[in-house]
């Protein structure tokens, strides 16, 4: 049995980087990967780096203003093909820059506990066992079937993974899930010509959000085309003929039928822990099947650790990365980096135009016993969303009345994604809302709108 210093399992963000970092430290590395087709993990793969990809060539093709499908249709696969040019490229530079490091030793194939040291791998070829001194844990998540009549032995129906690999754009797409993967994805294909229909069964859009942010995300998708049907309860799904049938309920019971060309299911995504025998080593997992972890990201055995969407919580590439950056300083550097550090985590949603926020929505706000001043701006006061022609949207600011510190703040807006993090940034560093209010920012671009925003503030 050969020995390492450390075994990492899962090719994610976090843990491909902390192979490396531990190789440079001198360290004997093992990192295991299931499937040759991920190396470099979820992003890369099935998640940022593909989506986004094709958010960016739908924009394109909804600016082509194709009338015919069959010309939309050509856009689309000429942007699937172009997408997995660069899913493949990327995969295997990251494959190489990991291979190319001496301490390092990639296995491929489905990794278990034999017990805490000890790691059983099982490849199309053989079964190999392992041992580490210390173990990594970031095998991510994967997307929930829902036990729905049909949904498993449909030809018809996807995963966003699956979703991805399909060549032939769908007439109509029935989209079950309204939260964040789910409207993505509508948006996406809306773009590129498809008739969208979302089913979810909450009742209230993006119930996280404040009502005036997600009241108008809804008008605005509505305005694209996409179809909200909200309160619904799937009953089944069936092949026919050329499509698939989708039967749900509605608020009122009544029973309808909805006819498609493919389904995407959206219903959120569970840790990846199937297989890996976890009690074996002692591992506890929480009541949602997560990794259960301290702040320092190590597990009920203090030598395992586990990183990234497997511990559940944010699901973001950012936050797997930062997770490796707290085990990498609790084992070489000064031992206080936590995840209790981190106060403000952005995030973005990229449908057109994104959705992105950081701390605490109006609501929450109040929840909490904050004193507020808050601010609101349609997208449209803004001249670089007038001269891009990208005027949909509404950004809103919420304000500590008594310390002048941002408490939270939403922009659906073109280029949120990138606005968002100045906002994050500010909020860190303690400072007033004034900094951005005044603050210097080039001319014409959607970052100075911060300062008309912060302006309104009262």
């Amino acid at each position: 049995m050969i020995h390492y210093d450390a075994v990492i399992i899962g090719f994610g963000k976090g843990g491909k980087t902390l192979a490396a970092a531990l190789a440079k430290k001198g360290q004997k590395v093992a990192i295991i990967e299931q499937s040759e087709l991920m190396y470099g993990g979820t992003c890369i793969n099935i998640g940022c780096i593909p989506t986004k990809a094709l958010v960016h060539y739908s924009k394109q093709s909804q600016l082509m203003n194709f009338k015919d499908f069959d010309d939309k249709s050509a856009v689309y696969r000429l942007a699937i093909d172009k997408k997995t040019t660069l899913v493949t490229g990327l995969r295997q530079k990251n494959y190489d820059n990991l291979d190319n490091l001496d301490k390092v030793t990639i296995y491929t194939g489905k990794a278990k506990f034999e017990s805490s040291h000890e790691i059983a791998i099982q490849s199309s070829e053989e079964l190999t066992s392992i041992y580490g001194e210390q173990i990594y844990i970031n095998t991510g998540a994967s997307t929930i079937i829902p036990a729905i009549e049909g949904a498993s032995s449909s030809k018809h129906v996807y995963t966003s993974t699956s979703l991805m690999e399909l060549t032939n754009l769908p007439k109509k797409m029935v989209v079950l899930g309204a939260g964040y993967i789910g409207l993505e994805f509508s948006s996406i294909y809306a773009n590129f010509g498809s008739e969208i229909v979302v089913l979810d069964k909450h009742s209230e859009f993006l119930s996280r959000e404040d009502r005036d942010i997600a009241n108008m995300v809804q008008s605005t998708l509505e305005k694209r085309g996409i179809d909200f049907k909200l309160g619904t309860e799937i009953q089944s799904i069936r092949d026919v003929e050329h499509g698939v049938v989708v039967t749900y309920r509605d608020q009122d019971n009544n029973i309808h039928e909805l006819y498609a060309d493919a389904v995407l299911i959206a219903a959120g995504r569970k840790p990846n822990t199937e297989g890996l025998q976890l009690q074996k080593a002692g591992i506890a997992v929480t009541d949602r099947g997560a990794i259960k972890v301290d702040e320092r990201l190590q597990t009920t055995i203090p030598h395992i650790y586990a990183m990234g969407d497997v511990v559940g919580g944010f699901q973001f590439t950012y936050i797997s990365l930062d997770d490796q950056r707290i085990i990498l300083d609790n084992l070489y550097g000064s031992k206080q980096r936590t995840t209790e550090d981190r106060l403000y985590v952005p995030y973005s949603v990229f449908i057109d135009p994104p959705l992105s926020r950081v701390g605490l929505s109006e609501d929450q706000a109040l929840a909490k016993g904050y004193e507020i001043k808050l601010a609101t701006m349609p997208a449209a006061a803004i001249p670089r969303a007038k001269l891009t022609e990208e005027t949909d949207g509404l950004l809103k600011v919420i304000v500590d009345a008594k310390t002048d510190r941002i408490l939270g703040c939403s922009l659906f807006c073109s280029e949120s994604h990138e606005m968002i993090n100045i906002v994050q940034i500010a909020m860190e560093t303690g400072q007033p809302y004034t900094y951005l209010r005044d603050h210097i920012f080039t001319h014409p671009t959607m970052s100075e709108s911060l300062n008309d925003l912060f302006q309104l503030i009262k």
